[in-house]
């Protein structure tokens, strides 16, 4: 569900008419729905209200300081995988308590920062990593908590790009090394081993696969703890799909999700901890852009829009499909196949390919769907195309929450060397 709907002919978020919207701030634009995002991480902790859960919210998927102090205030912790993420959500005021640092490439510099603030647990997903935190802890006369992510080697993902759980997969610790791994981190003075933590995927739609690697997981917890490991935590990760429209299949609901977890781990007696990203943020935000021009090819016809493949590269990236709705529909207008195409010089810039609309004009907006989720985080400024704004809407009130910056202040980093000036 979100918060996206047309009053007449005009197409709102919240209370805001977005046609009005874009006349205000220019386009392209993001703009997140913030009762969908409260709406959204409620459903989820809602279907574990009784059990022992940290919902920790992926910031990768959309990591604006607004959404996060948002989803703060609805108890959200965080999943981060960079030092950045950390300052962010410390920034957005969610506890060190309720954050989990993971990602396979941690720095020294990165590691000491999440030690400092005392965050929840590190995921650590190497045997290398294990030993640099285990070294850095006791320099700091700390323990790390620590769950290791094992890789139960379980397919799922809605594109290759974002299967994460395989044997080939760069993520995480082999099946077959998480014992003998487990048992070297009990030795170390630095490390406190709290949990198990594993994440197969993204945008998965089927049940099936976390049935699979979460049975596995029971049955590794099970055997570490014969092993003298006190495992009390596991971090099942993150996941479950969205509806993006098209021919795409409809995800499983958080209640049915839940209601498979709850039947796997109850025996456990663990805190679980959630990762999920997409499945708040996504259908909480919409790109806006504007028709520039209609062009007529000889095989095909361009509708060529102010965002492009730097803005939101999904499409581009993964062959992703998200509905376009034009934001001032007309009943009687013709529908039209058009490839709708952005203004950046790759051949890789589209939005949608053979999509059939209601024809928009030059001049008209359209609203690209489910973009509130890796939209904005991903952008570039590629061409020099400046960062585009990011809007937050709250029933009849709005407020820019990221500006698009100007010319002067995307060249304010770069310098001349001495010997040009």
């Amino acid at each position: 569900m979100h918060h996206f709907e047309y009053r007449g002919d005009r197409l709102y978020a919240e209370g805001i008419d977005l046609a009005a919207l874009a006349h205000e701030v220019g386009t392209p634009f993001y703009v997140y729905s913030e009762a969908t995002l409260r709406r959204h991480v409620g459903v989820f902790s809602k279907a574990f209200s009784d059990t022992d859960t940290l919902v920790a919210y992926s910031v990768k998927a959309n990591s604006n300081l607004a959404v996060l102090r948002v989803l703060a205030s609805e108890g959200a912790g965080a999943d981060v995988v960079s030092g950045g993420e950390l300052a962010r959500a410390l920034k957005a005021r969610i506890p060190p308590q309720k954050i989990v640092f993971s990602g396979v490439g941690k720095t020294e510099e990165e590691m000491a920062a999440a030690l400092e603030a005392g965050i929840h647990q590190f995921n650590v997903e190497s045997e290398p990593e294990l030993e640099a935190l285990n070294a850095l802890a006791g320099r700091y006369g700390k323990q790390a908590p620590i769950a290791l992510r094992v890789n139960p080697d379980v397919a799922a993902g809605g594109h290759d790009k974002i299967s994460t759980g395989r044997k080939e997969d760069k993520f995480g610790v082999p099946w077959s090394q998480a014992r003998p791994l487990y048992a070297k981190a009990r030795e170390m003075k630095g490390i406190a081993v709290k949990g198990v933590d594993l994440h197969i995927g993204s945008q998965i739609s089927d049940l099936a696969p976390f049935e699979a690697a979460f049975r596995k997981a029971a049955d590794l917890i099970a055997d570490l703890r014969a092993d003298g490991c006190a495992i009390e935590r596991l971090d099942l990760g993150g996941g479950l799909g969205i509806p993006y429209g098209g021919a795409g299949t409809v995800p499983p609901h958080p209640d049915d999700y839940a209601a498979l977890i709850k039947r796997v781990t109850a025996p456990l007696g663990v805190q679980l901890i959630f990762e999920p990203g997409r499945m708040i943020a996504g259908n909480a935000g919409v790109l806006v852009t504007r028709v520039i021009f209609d062009k007529e090819g000889e095989a095909r016809r361009f509708l060529i829009v102010d965002a492009g493949m730097n803005d939101l590269i999904r499409p581009a990236l993964y062959d992703a499909h998200h509905d376009i709705l034009p934001v001032t529909r007309d009943a009687n207008a013709p529908t039209v196949t058009y490839d709708v195409v952005g203004p950046v010089c790759e051949s890789s810039d589209f939005l949608a390919k053979a999509r059939t609309l209601p024809e928009v004009k030059p001049g008209e907006c359209v609203a690209v769907m489910s973009a509130g989720a890796y939209g904005a985080v991903q952008a570039s400024q590629y061409n020099t195309r400046p960062l585009v704004p990011e809007v937050l809407v709250n029933g009849e009130k709005y407020a820019v929450i990221r500006k698009r910056p100007s010319f002067e202040e995307i060249v304010a980093i770069e310098r001349f060397p001495d010997w040009l000036d």
